[in-house]
């Protein structure tokens, strides 16, 4: 079965393959091994040495650079230093009729700001007073051109507060579900303050020892 199938192949192959029945030795003549010669040789084997293994990369790059190759500048890598904020420092700004203490980097949920979006920059103006570890400036009402950069991050919702209505002998009876809206804010920094009036420390002590 195995003949008929491979002679089939053969045949729509052409000449390009070609089936011999008959079986022949590889040798002409039977190997003999008298024939070789007898001769005596000393061998002496060494210890190997295990492979080196490959270079990566790395390494590969600083063997380069040892045989003479000019090497490459490093890249300098300049650390981002963040914004210098006077010690202490934050800020009571009004945000729709309530207070907040804040300060740069503060995380703030306030009552829903219309027309704020995810991601969008905001100013409030409504700043009271900033304070310091050493000044403070105190707003008549506000501080004038005192500026907090907020980022808006989430518009949500406050959790469900139930309504329960009830009028006695008059069968009136309703229960009602709220969830107010509210704003995630994230305080970013807060200037403008400096030119203000501040009060320090020691115009404090200088009202104490005149008083």
């Amino acid at each position: 079965m195995a003949t008929a199938t491979v002679s089939t192949l053969c045949g729509t192959f052409g000449t390009h393959c070609t089936i011999s029945h008959n079986s022949k030795p590889l040798f002409s003549q039977p190997f003999n091994l008298n024939r070789l010669p007898s001769h005596s040789y000393n061998l002496t084997f060494s210890p190997r040495s295990p492979f080196a293994p490959v270079p990566k990369s790395s390494e590969s790059a600083v063997a380069q650079t040892e045989t003479g190759s000019p090497e490459a500048e490093p890249a300098q890598i300049v650390p981002v230093k963040p914004p210098s904020w006077e010690p202490g420092l934050f800020a009571v700004v009004m945000v729709g009729s309530r207070q907040y203490i804040v300060h740069p980097g503060r995380k703030l949920v306030v009552q829903r700001l219309a027309g704020a979006n995810v991601n969008d920059k905001i100013a409030l103006h409504k700043v009271l007073l900033v304070g310091t570890d050493t000044s403070c400036y105190i707003g008549k009402p506000i501080v004038t051109n005192a500026v907090v950069y907020a980022t808006v991050e989430e518009q949500g919702l406050d959790d469900k507060v139930i309504v329960f209505k009830y009028k006695k002998k008059k069968h009136y009876r309703r229960t009602i579900g709220h969830r107010q809206p509210n704003t995630r804010l994230r305080i970013n920094s807060i200037m403008g303050y400096e030119n203000y009036p501040k009060v320090t420390m020691d115009d404090l002590k200088r009202e104490d020892s005149e008083s």
